[in-house]
């Protein structure tokens, strides 16, 4: 019998409940329900465990704990629970990332034993849009990278993820993982570029998670040597335009505070802050 507050680790019957909960936050959990649409709410399937937290009986906030630990939903009493049972586990993922306040509480819980971070970033501004921008016209030179065309886009993943991130894709285990991940979603027909003239990509960027109500963009990247000249407004508007008529009625993507030419970029094609998120990485 649940008692009237308690967490536990979620079992594919469960699914209904989670998806509930998911959906009344559908741009801030894209990226979670993404996956638990497809996955299930299996372990092996989903790639890590989903945490419940109940209220009176009622499935009201959850975590999802694989590669990323991240609170969905969750009340500051939840965000307690969370805590706890992360501590005992131990630490086994490479970031925290959520919604500003309950992933604030949560990394102030952790902290003592999980840290010190390798960063933390404690305000990303989440945007939104759900419409084409008006006077800027999409560059139409992105396209959909093809299935033979891995080896043109796998280098600017990896520079766009070490840039971004501050560690390569490819440590550990020689890029195994974040390679069948780009290769997912170049499968998929998400992920989209510019190539120049010698085939080399100029730009570039996916849509890294989608549901029937949002989908998020990710991976956004211009090449070194074209930066400042205006390629990214254009190029974000032709993958937005992919977005909106292919995948979904909303478009979302997070940013660092401090990438100021991005947001300006992410602005300019419409998009509009509604929220912030806080990464924590180790």
């Amino acid at each position: 019998m649940l008692t009237q507050t308690t967490s536990r680790v979620l079992e594919p019957s469960d699914l209904d409940a989670a998806l509930a909960v998911l959906d009344r936050e559908p741009v801030a959990n894209a990226f979670v329900t993404s996956r638990v649409q497809v996955a299930g709410l299996d372990p092996w399937r989903l790639g890590g465990e989903m945490w419940g937290f109940y209220e009176e009986g009622m499935l009201t906030s959850l975590c999802y704990a694989g590669a990323n630990l991240v609170p969905i939903c969750a009340t500051p009493r939840a965000v307690r629970a969370f805590g706890d049972r992360a501590r005992r586990a131990g630490r086994r993922c490479s970031s925290i990332v959520g919604p500003v306040e309950a992933t604030t509480l949560l990394w102030r819980l952790l902290e003592p034993s999980w840290g010190p971070a390798r960063e933390v970033r404690a305000h990303q501004p989440l945007m939104v849009t759900d419409r084409m921008p008006d006077g800027i016209a999409p560059d139409p030179y992105v396209r959909r990278i093809r299935k033979d065309e891995m080896e043109t886009i796998m280098p600017a993943c990896v520079a766009m993820f070490t840039e971004e991130v501050g560690v390569s894709p490819l440590a550990g285990d020689g890029g195994l993982l974040y390679q069948a991940r780009v290769a997912e979603l170049v499968g998929s027909g998400r992920s989209f570029a510019r190539l120049d003239e010698h085939g080399k990509v100029v730009f570039k960027a996916e849509i890294g998670a989608a549901t029937p109500h949002a989908c998020q963009i990710q991976g956004v990247w211009v090449a070194p040597e074209y930066r400042g000249r205006g390629i990214a407004a254009p190029g974000m508007a032709a993958v937005l335009r992919y977005a909106l008529s292919d995948v979904a009625p909303i478009v979302s993507l997070y940013v660092n505070d401090f990438n100021t030419p991005a947001r300006r970029a992410y602005q300019r094609v419409g998009f509009q802050e509604v929220g912030a998120f806080m990464s924590v990485l180790f």
